[in-house]
């Protein structure tokens, strides 16, 4: 394994902060605040960050805007923060992509959960295989949205480039059968934050992006910390105060019937009431209704609360 590759896996062994894209009216990216939100996480002990992925808007985003926002991060941050940039689409288009990337000078190439309507497992493993020989830069697939076999993870951690796997799948017995076939060479990930640390760490995770550590960086780091130290009533204490705003962002919002629908508009709302950068989003986001907004401040101050209390 490359030292690059090393010390990928060894930043994946933390919290990986999403970077939201900061809109303005005009919805366009105001890259000055994407900098600056960036700036200050790493300043609050975060090293791991991840531009252009889903929390960021990807599939509203141009393919130049990728590379923008992309170049933004890389630019706005010390070198020794990682940094993985989300890489999606058709092979030509990604391929396109990753060249762009290394020439930003990207630590690993996230790749982000196909949005082909029919899958199959075969051609997935193809699929991350054709963008594997395009780079010498790490990949790390993201998968979620799919129900995917144990043997397929397997073979998924056994690619070559592949570093780290994203799991966004709620289902701890798979990801633990997952681990236990997989390569012992590289690092999973929990990518459905906070409220699945403590399950998914006794399975076998390395570390796991943020939700409200987006926003609050120093619960996800203390949560960090108390797995990594065993101190199970305490990760516990601080995954349940996570909990309320994560379900928040979970809901459908107001005349709308898919799950997830204000999520981005939420960590969007809890970083301007952190004083940090949210800004506007695009569709098919929608902004926070009045009520949302009112919710969110309450969530929010909820969550300053508890972790007043607990660290």
């Amino acid at each position: 394994m490359s030292l690059v590759a090393e010390t990928v896996q060894e930043r994946l062994s933390g919290v990986a902060v999403g970077l939201l894209t900061p809109f303005d009216d005009a919805l366009q990216i105001e890259h000055d605040k994407l900098g600056e939100n960036a700036q200050t996480l790493y300043g609050e002990g975060i090293r791991t960050f991840l531009a252009t992925a889903n929390i960021s808007e990807y599939h509203s985003l141009s393919h130049e805007e990728r590379i923008a926002a992309v170049k933004t991060s890389v630019t706005a941050l010390p070198g020794d923060a990682c940094v993985l940039a989300g890489v999606g689409g058709s092979v030509r288009g990604a391929r396109s992509l990753i060249e762009a990337y290394d020439g930003v000078g990207v630590d690993a190439m996230m790749i982000m959960p196909p949005d082909h309507t029919y899958l199959h497992e075969s051609g997935l493993l193809e699929y991350y295989r054709k963008l594997d020989t395009a780079t010498e830069t790490p990949l790390v697939p993201y998968v979620r949205g799919i129900d995917p076999s144990v043997d397929y993870l397997a073979a998924l951690s056994h690619i070559d480039g592949v570093v780290g796997i994203k799991y966004a799948i709620p289902d701890a017995v798979k990801l633990g059968a997952a681990i236990e076939a997989g390569s012992d060479d590289i690092a999973w990930v929990d990518g459905l934050a906070e409220p699945y640390a403590v399950s998914f760490w006794a399975e076998g995770i390395d570390g796991f992006s943020a939700g409200v550590s987006n926003f609050r960086p120093e619960v996800g780091l203390a949560l960090y910390d108390a797995l990594e130290a065993g101190e199970w009533r305490r990760a516990r204490a601080l995954k349940n105060a996570c909990l309320p705003y994560q379900q928040f962002r979970e809901q459908t919002g107001e005349d709308n019937d898919i799950s997830g629908g204000s999520s981005v508009a939420a960590v969007k709302a809890a970083l301007e009431l952190r004083g940090l950068h949210g800004g506007a989003v695009r569709i098919p986001c929608q902004p926070l209704t009045q009520s949302q907004q009112q919710r969110a401040k309450a969530l929010y101050d909820r969550l300053d609360a508890d972790i007043e209390r607990l660290i």
